[in-house]
């Protein structure tokens, strides 16, 4: 399983042990004597009346052997997440000593966080942070002590959650701590300098936009599923105007304009942007579980030109109503900017005749148990919020409610060591089993990864699941 420990203000997961949960491993057989070579086939020991994978060793040789025996011997090739890229020995930013997880004080006053945001602002920060830092301080550009409306909003908030989000995970580091899951910092690991992974892919949300100059699909005469046999290679055009299913027990790779990516048991995707949500609307599937991860836009976004963002009016549009099943749980991934808080709450989900529930916090702490950033940091938090709700009951649906789950409790901190590629967010099966019912169906919009059970959709929806982001373990039999 991917959590670790689980108390009252929450869950300490790990990412790591939850992708490889999924047990990629690809057998190749060798040739026989005289030149004949047996077939290669993608086994994984996943079960289909489990959301996850039979076993859940995090390194591990093999997870089970799913293969025919022969006279010949088979190499057996498993793939795991490369662990560098959860290789987080440090802060980004350190904190001073006496602001720290496990010296600090939990309370802390409107007046204080300003005083300490408006030091940060004017390059009077800590040391700490190494000499990168202090460097980088210096050429901050000054400015006067003035917050905006904005960020008032969000120091005000911040106020509000800033106590629960720190004792919360001090108690989740703690036991962390005491199992060995996390380790004291020693001198040779905050010596460490965490992975900055390179760029990794074909481009494919360059291939969407592509796909919008392919010739019309006749809708009657094209199937809305395209499901993986055997062949690897997949028209670009198939797969960009079905959803794609994986609905085998094993594990596939498929091959998109020469590129490899990994595709684990029992899952589904469909790769295409939102101008393209059609197929998906065609598969007739209803969701009891929706995860959405919207690409925000704000002036970072638009000056890095690094992914393509929505406006709130385009997000509107996503058709959560005709995807949802009744009390479908929707959760929503949002930045610490009070305005998207607020349209969440206030225009989309009531626009989606969704009831909002709860507010959650996705903590990042470090490999020691540090917040990956000072927690009181003016440019950037070492949490992001998601925002929990139901779709509304119709009256009949409301008064033949047949089995009740657990409500949806409030405040609740998910911790986690991130990862280092940008955009990897935790996953939220494990932590959403006990408020909704087995067996339901699930899906992911804006994915960038795939899971087992799970329909994800986005056009980058693969970029995880690249064979170069995994490495190997080989077994010879």
């Amino acid at each position: 399983m991917s959590v670790v420990h689980r108390l009252r203000a929450g869950w300490l997961l790990d990412h790591l042990s939850f992708i490889n949960q999924c047990g990629y491993e690809i057998c190749d057989s060798l040739p026989y004597p005289g030149g004949v070579t047996l077939r290669t086939s993608v086994t994984s020991e996943y079960h289909a009346t489990s959301m996850f994978p039979a076993t859940s060793s995090r390194d591990g040789p093999g997870l089970g052997d799913a293969v025919e025996e022969t006279e010949g011997k088979t190499v057996k090739t498993r793939y795991v997440f490369r662990e560098e890229f959860f290789d987080i020995s440090k802060p980004h930013i350190a904190a001073a000593p006496e602001q720290q997880l496990l010296q600090g004080d939990p309370e802390v006053s409107l007046t204080e966080i300003k005083a300490s945001s408006s030091a940060e602002e004017h390059g009077e920060g800590t040391k700490s942070g190494g000499e990168d830092s202090v460097a980088g301080a210096r050429k901050k550009r000054k400015r006067k002590c003035v917050f905006n409306q904005g960020e008032l909003d969000a120091l005000e908030y911040h106020t509000k959650v800033r106590k629960l989000i720190w004792e919360g995970t001090l108690h989740l580091v703690q036991e962390g701590l005491k199992s060995g899951f996390l380790h004291h910092a020693t001198t040779e690991l905050s010596c460490g300098k965490n992975v900055v992974p390179g760029h990794i892919g074909c481009g494919l949300a360059d291939l969407c936009e592509m796909a919008k100059q392919f010739p019309a699909v006749n809708d009657s005469d094209h199937r809305a599923v395209h499901v993986l046999d055997n062949e690897t290679s997949i028209p670009e055009q198939d797969l960009l105007s079905c959803v794609t299913e994986n609905n085998s027990n094993r594990a596939k790779i498929v091959v998109l304009m020469g590129q490899k990516y990994l595709v684990p048991p029992k899952s589904s995707f469909l790769l295409s942007d939102i101008s393209r949500l059609q197929p998906l609307l065609k598969y007739k599937k209803k969701y009891d579980v929706i995860v959405i991860d919207p690409p925000w836009e704000n002036k970072s976004v638009k000056r890095s030109n690094r992914y393509s963002h929505l406006s709130s009016w385009q997000i509107k549009q996503i058709p959560v109503a005709a995807l949802a099943a009744p009390d479908c749980l929707i959760v929503t991934w949002v930045t610490n900017r009070q305005k998207h808080l607020r349209f969440v709450k206030d225009e989309l989900y009531p626009h989606w005749s969704v009831k909002t529930l709860a507010e959650w916090h996705w903590v990042k702490i470090t490999r020691s148990g540090e917040f990956v950033l000072p927690l009181d940091s003016f440019h950037k938090k070492p949490y992001e919020v998601l925002i929990l709700g139901r779709v509304q009951r119709s009256v009949k649906e409301a008064l033949r409610k047949s089995e009740d789950v657990l409500p949806i409790p409030e405040h609740k901190l998910i911790v986690s060591i991130p990862c280092g590629l940008h955009s990897h967010k935790p996953p939220l099966a494990a932590v959403l089993a006990e408020f909704i019912k087995p067996d339901v169906e699930c899906l992911e919009l804006f994915a960038r990864n795939l899971q087992p059970g799970w329909t994800s959709w986005g056009n980058e929806v693969l970029k995880f699941q690249h064979i170069d982001y995994f490495t190997v373990l080989r077994n010879e039999n």
